[in-house]
Formats: structure tokens, C-alpha cells, sequence
């Protein structure tokens, strides 16, 4: 069997003009059996429209902030750097994902862009508006490290890849899930309830995580696996 083509949404540096990539997004999808091609971040619909029908799969990456007025907020004092041309073309690419049915694997920002999509609503700012949380969030260096925990509900399929109800995982986030969207599950959470992870039932593929498994799944057999069992799906 060929291996399958997946579409990696790329970073984007405002002050130098470039898009770039963290090389665990690309190696994890490789290391798994798949061939990751990083995409251009294009309002063309019908490039777009042809980049969701050709490619197998797709992952849809970390990086800036969710623009707040996509789920009906102003932007705040605490919102990070958004970056439009992202969350424009993401909300193409993504729609037409979801019509197709084609596999999709969402990482921190891609786990909040998913809910935003599809009508749920974020925390601009976890620290100042979960001011209850002991849990670290936002972790410093090294990102490898893991520094918290996460429950994973059963009959899920992030339990179905796992089969564990607890992991330990890295986090570099201030944003979060504030409401879930209705066409999503939470598939774990974390000890201050902040839902770490979604599913859409009744998709072949459609899951995101808010950790980072892309810095740690070379020597995490756990997050190695998420990789694994995504590119299996799009084959």
C-alpha cells in the first residue's frame, strides 16, 4: 500500500514574512508511514477544495491565537498574536475535511480551532480566567519534559489509541476549551477540568490534543502512537 499523502498546515513568522515548521509535526507523521507535504496558506477555495480532495489527511498544527471574534468575542488584553491568514484558510480547509471525511489530527492550537469551528467558545487567557487552576499550563523549557496529568474517558477514541485512562503530557498553552462544541466529545481532561482533548463521533478520524505530542512521541510510546494510529487512518 502506498504511503498516504498529509497535508501539515504551516507556522507562520509575522516579522519575517515566512511560513516554518517544528520538524517533530513533520518526522512524527514520517516515522509513522506517511508522507507529510506542509500546505500554503491560500484563500483560493478551489485550490483548497483540491488540496482536501487529493491529500489523505491532515494535521492541523500549533501556533498563534484564535482570533476571538470567531466565536463572538473581543479581543482581549491577554490574546496573543493572531495571525488572519491562518484562521482564514484553516476555516476552509477544515470545512471541507469535515464534508469529505478525510482524517484530521489537531495539536494545541488545532484542538481550539476545531472547537471555535464548530461553534464552541475558548478562554482568551487560562492564567487570568481559570485563575483557580494549580495545573501548569504553559510550561518552560525543556518541552519535552512532561508536567501534568490528563484523564481519558473511556469508550473514546483517544482510549481506543491508548488504552490507558491517565497520561502525563507536556503543555505550552494559554488558551483553552471554555465551551465545548456540540458537535465534539471530551476525550480527557485535566486535573483543574480543562477538557485536553476532543473527539467527533461518528467521523473516520477526526481527534486533537491540546499537549504537544510532536516534541516527545521519539521516546513516548504513548504519543507516538497517536501519530501512528492517525496515518493509519488515512490510508
Amino acid at each position: 500500500m502506498e504511503k498516504p499523502l498529509v497535508g501539515v498546515l504551516p507556522l507562520y513568522d509575522s516579522e519575517k514574512e515566512s511560513y516554518w515548521m517544528l520538524p517533530g509535526y513533520m518526522k512524527g507523521i514520517e516515522d509513522a508511514g506517511g508522507i507529510p507535504i506542509m500546505l500554503p496558506l491560500t484563500t483560493d477555495g478551489e485550490a483548497i477544495l483540491r488540496l482536501a480532495n487529493t491529500l489523505d489527511g491532515f494535521l492541523f498544527t500549533g501556533g498563534h491565537d484564535i482570533n476571538p471574534k470567531l466565536y463572538g468575542e473581543e479581543i482581549g488584553d491577554k490574546c496573543g498574536e493572531i495571525c488572519v491568514a491562518r484562521d482564514t484558510m484553516e476555516a476552509k480547509l477544515f470545512k471541507q475535511v469535515i464534508e469529505l471525511d478525510k482524517p484530521a489530527l489537531g495539536i494545541c492550537r488545532g484542538l481550539q480551532l476545531f472547537n471555535v469551528l464548530l461553534g464552541g467558545t475558548l478562554y482568551q487567557d487560562i492564567p487570568t480566567q481559570l485563575s483557580h487552576s494549580h495545573i501548569k499550563h504553559k510550561q518552560k523549557p525543556p518541552y519535552t519534559e512532561p508536567v501534568h496529568n490528563v484523564y481519558i474517558a473511556k469508550n473514546t477514541l483517544l482510549y481506543h489509541i491508548l488504552q490507558t485512562d491517565t497520561l502525563k503530557v507536556n503543555s505550552y498553552h494559554h488558551q483553552g476549551i471554555q465551551t465545548i462544541s456540540e458537535q465534539l466529545e471530551s476525550a480527557a481532561t485535566a486535573e483543574d477540568g480543562l477538557i485536553e482533548a476532543v473527539v467527533m463521533p461518528n467521523r473516520k478520524f477526526t481527534l486533537a490534543v491540546q499537549w504537544h505530542p510532536e516534541f516527545n512521541y521519539e521516546f513516548d510510546d504513548d504519543n507516538f502512537k497517536l501519530f501512528v494510529e492517525f496515518v493509519r487512518a488515512c490510508k
